[in-house]
């Protein structure tokens, strides 16, 4: 398909209406209401990137990127110097219904998807060099999971588990495993198997025994079709069927699941590449027909007081049949009429509110941000306990949070002093910034789940990060190596250019505004929310992208040194970090800013290189600061960056007016 790329979400819903009179116990017939199947359709003929929709329908998790050379999904990032040890998950953004909760029969469904293993264009050069075998990785699977933010462990997990999943925790995937081991009961290294909701495979089958071999370096095409009503499965290689016969999913499935691949290596490397993935899914859900049930409850109703009247009056006779048939019509008649009445009443009269009865709401999909209520985030943080406090900041308090579902948030609680304040005077306008960003969808964003306001609090729900904030792992005991410094700058460049794209601005790029997953993958975060009387959105939007690509370079000389913007420790001549790197750059020994606790293993070529760009983003705007976008292409590393003025600049930041409250903190100081 060249570098086009086809992208088609179909998403039907198909209403078929019946009226089924199933026969009780005592005789009786009963009204049951109708059914609604549900069809979810995705098509991806590649996964190139000059379709933006990529971005938004598929999430990377760990160590997966889109690889446009390719046109595939790749996992681990061929990117990366170290392959080992590496997990990775490729989701569908969206949830999708697999399972009617009423009946507890699971969504048929049918995907098919292109794949290969192959090895990476570094591992060669590793191996030779005396480094690690190359001769395998682990695996691929398929996954349908219960949410979108997991990644499983490296190794022979395939990234579909790990250590913090519940013992309850339901998942289903089907396997193309790699790597014998025997502990899992694999039956050797090119095998073919069926996981429900555990590591250990309930069927294998060895592909070997239907001429397929999955390391052979060639495209693969897999099928995979469940009937949920048979609970019957196949999977097939080709034209190849490896598997069929009986499978219940329905213990290992939610009402709403995603799906997507998941894969990891261990000691041994590959590279896991998905090209296409078609996927349809089939479910039914029973509705109630209130209208049906009403009658009926009122036919009873009616019928019950007439035989406890009678019986009252009279003695224990049962009325005639003829009778009790002439009630119910005339009953149902009359029902009929009046509601035929009030509906023509409503029409007539359209601004008379409408009250249905027993009104039900439908089922909100999992990940879709909402309004919470107060008592939901009370509940969930333990009443504000001071033992659930993760950090606080100018602007209020985080705290960690457990919903119902089981799901960890963090939740940041705005201070009264911050809402009373002239910033955040207009409350209106928070809360449409707040439900602004939590439409924008990418890798290295942090979700928005939701928001809680009413008259005295205001809070926004984010999605909780166990390794916690990136600060903690610059300036606290441990060393972060090289390599997985240059990855978290180039995420948070990915972020921020993608937010400015979308005509956004971050407002609060720190590096406790950075926080790493499972896999140690930066995801931004904290937005600022700033407001300010500024009367033009369009001025606010421009200068708050500026001022984030100056912030951004300070937290690049942050990254590569491996200390903070101000340092009261230190003597006076280095305490402040940005004076202390330009003054390196005045004397050629930009070596002096590279973190010492790294030792031999960083790559100092490199990090002299990143510094640099960090200092071209604290140029005067209109003296050669880039945009994030240009600052994204310097960062690949492959190409010439702007020569830096042999001085620094005497100012910085030219919004310094206390006014537009736009220019806060480092960004408007002056150099000393």
């Amino acid at each position: 398909m060249g570098s086009y790329c086809c992208f088609s979400l179909l998403f039907t819903a198909t209403i078929v209406v019946f009226v089924a009179y199933p026969i009780l116990a005592d005789g009786k017939k009963q009204i049951t209401g109708p059914a609604v199947t549900v069809t979810k359709h995705l098509f991806f003929s590649d996964f190139r990137l000059d379709d933006p929709k990529i971005v938004h329908e598929v999430k990377l998790l760990g160590s997966a990127r889109f690889s446009d050379e390719k046109g595939g999904i790749q996992i681990p990032d061929e990117s990366q110097l170290d392959l080992r040890h590496q997990a990775g998950r490729a989701i569908y953004a969206y949830p999708i219904r697999m399972l009617d909760p009423l009946t507890g029969t699971p969504a048929s469904f049918e995907t098919t998807f292109s794949f290969q293993f192959s090895n990476s264009s570094a591992e060669s050069h590793v191996n030779s060099t005396g480094g690690y075998n190359n001769s395998g990785g682990s695996g691929l699977a398929f996954i349908v999971v219960p949410d979108e933010f997991t990644v499983g462990r490296p190794g022979p997990w395939l990234a579909m588990l790990n250590d913090a999943c519940e013992d309850n925790y339901k998942a289903v995937a089907v396997e193309f495993d790699t790597r014998h081991n025997p502990e899992f009961g694999d039956p050797n290294d090119n095998h073919v198997g069926i996981n429900l909701g555990s590591i250990i495979s309930t069927t294998t089958v060895n592909a070997s025994d239907v001429g397929v071999y999955l390391k052979d370096g060639l495209i693969h095409q897999a099928k995979i079709v469940y009937n949920g009503s048979r609970s019957w499965m196949d999977v097939s290689l080709g034209s190849k069927p490896i598997f069929s016969g009986s499978l219940d999913l329905s213990p290992f499935l939610n009402e709403y699941m995603f799906v997507g691949f998941s894969a990891s290596t261990g000691n041994m490397t590959q590279i896991h590449n998905v090209y296409s993935w078609n996927f349809t899914s089939t479910s039914q859900a029973s509705l109630r027909a209130p209208t049906a049930e009403t009658c009926e409850s009122k036919i009873m109703e009616q019928y019950d007081q007439g035989v406890q009247s009678s019986a009252s009056h009279s003695s224990k006779k049962e009325p005639p049949n003829s009778l009790l048939i002439f009630i119910c019509v005339m009953a149902l008649a009359i029902t009929v009429f009046v509601s035929l009445f009030y509906n023509g009443r409503r029409r007539n009269n359209q601004t008379e509110a409408v009250i249905l009865p027993d009104k039900r709401q439908r089922p909100r999909p999992p990940n879709k941000p909402r309004r919470f209520t107060i008592s939901e985030v009370s509940s969930a943080t333990r009443g504000f306990h001071e033992y659930e406090i993760l950090g606080n900041d100018s602007k209020g308090i985080y705290y960690r949070g457990k919903l119902p579902n089981g799901c960890q948030v963090a939740i940041k609680r705005f201070s009264a002093q911050f809402l009373s304040s002239q910033i955040g005077l207009d409350r209106r306008r928070l809360l449409k910034q707040i439900s602004t960003i939590s439409r924008v969808r990418h890798p290295n964003l942090v979700p928005i789940r939701g928001w809680c306001q009413d008259n005295r609090e205001t809070m926004v729900v984010y999605d909780f990060y166990p390794n916690g904030s990136l600060d903690k792992w610059l300036f606290g005991a441990g060393v972060l190596p090289w390599t997985r410094r240059l990855k978290v700058v180039k995420d948070v460049a990915d972020a921020l250019s993608f937010l400015h794209s979308k005509q956004l601005a971050h407002k609060n790029m720190k590096t406790t505004s950075v926080f790493l997953d499972v896999s140690f993958r930066a995801v931004l975060g904290d937005f600022g929310f700033v407001l300010s009387s500024t009367e033009s959105h369009r001025f606010e939007a421009t200068v708050s992208q500026k001022a984030d690509v100056f912030e951004f370079g300070i937290f690049v000389l942050e990254v590569v040194s491996g200390r903070g913007r101000l340092e009261s420790e230190l003597r006076q001549e280095e305490r402040d970090l940005l004076d202390f790197a330009w003054r390196m750059h005045e004397i050629d020994e930009k070596e002096r800013l590279v973190d010492r606790r790294m030792g031999s293993m960083v790559n100092l070529e490199q990090a002299i290189r990143v510094s640099e760009i960090g200092l071209l983003c604290t140029l005067n705007e209109n003296k050669g600061r880039p945009c994030m976008e240009e600052a994204v292409e310097f960062l690949n590393l492959d190409g010439p960056i702007p020569e830096l003025p042999p001085n620094r600049p005497v100012a910085l930041f030219p919004y310094s007016s206390a006014n537009t409250g736009l220019c806060t903190g480092y960004s408007c100081t002056l150099f000393k």
